[in-house]
């Protein structure tokens, strides 16, 4: 049995796109993210979490208590029923489902999917399997400096069907980013994890791969409208104690990103110099990079 997660964690990534398009906006014809006050770029937590199930599904291929719980395909109410029917339950009776056997459901997701037991969810359609809050959490990303959304023509040279075979080459378009790096924080909580009647169990074990998933989750993730992304830095403040030696801001702020140079438009990760004042740290905080 893997041991239980012992520290109260808080990490910062930074990442970058080199023409591509990291997160697009269904409500703006899939352009990049955009905050259209100030022009900097966003990716949502969600895109971020998606990626990480992709590379544990990858890595781990649905070995027991490894599976992905949000995984397309794959209706959630069948991971309810699934769990009902496994610890004893009769599926399809909500209105008489007893507080303690949601307990025993919810228990049994944690246990059997990673997804679960590390960013939280809510399972109470279907058959009832209640909430659970996750102990890891991440903001939006955003980036650095202001992003460009530069819309690409594109040419094709086939069409779809047999009576248009005799047309002009069709047209589409892409949607990118020139460059960006952006910019991600996230925590991780031991309390939530271990507490005894709300905890999801995440462990050591689980933590271990979770840092693997975030160093390699662009590395199985490459497509042509998503360029060339890479993970740049993980930096990890680990506390002494569950609960934390030091508001998560403070240890935030002792990251900070400045270009090289303002002469023209940034366009690689040498652009930008990583300072990490680590002769503030807090006491009872260490910090590490991956």
């Amino acid at each position: 049995m893997s041991a239980p997660l012992q520290n109260r964690y808080e990490f910062v990534l930074l990442y970058d796109v080199e023409n591509g398009n990291p997160n697009g906006d269904p409500d703006a014809g899939n352009m990049p993210r955009i905050d259209p006050e100030t022009g900097f770029g966003i990716v949502t937590d969600v895109c971020l979490k998606r990626k990480v199930r992709n590379y544990v599904e990858l890595v781990k291929n649905d070995a027991s208590g490894y599976r992905i719980y949000v995984k397309e395909g794959i209706p959630l109410n069948q991971n309810h029923a699934e769990a009902y029917k496994t610890i004893g339950l009769e599926a399809g009776k909500k209105e008489k489902t007893q507080a303690t056997d949601v307990e025993k459901a919810r228990r049994w997701m944690c246990v059997n999917f990673f997804d679960v037991r590390t960013f939280g969810a809510v399972m109470t359609t279907g058959d009832n399997c209640g909430q659970v809050r996750g102990p890891v959490q991440i903001n939006f990303s955003r980036s650095i400096e202001p992003i460009v959304q530069q819309e690409v023509t594109i040419t094709r040279q086939t069409v779809t069907r047999i009576e248009d075979a005799e047309k002009e080459r069709t047209m589409g378009r892409k949607h990118i980013v020139p460059y960006a790096l952006y910019r991600a924080e996230g925590y991780i909580s031991a309390r939530l994890a271990n507490d005894e009647t709300k905890g999801t169990g995440f462990s050591e074990e689980d933590l271990a791969l979770f840092w693997e998933a975030l160093a390699n989750m662009f590395e199985h993730d490459h497509s042509a409208a998503r360029g060339k992304m890479a993970m740049r830095k993980i930096v990890v403040f680990k506390h002494d104690s569950e609960l934390g030696n030091a508001p998560a801001h403070r240890l935030f702020d002792l990251v900070k990103v400045k270009r090289v140079s303002q002469s023209g438009p940034a366009r690689g990760y040498t652009d930008y110099e990583i300072i990490i004042d680590s002769a503030n740290l807090p006491e009872g905080v260490s910090l590490s990079e991956k």
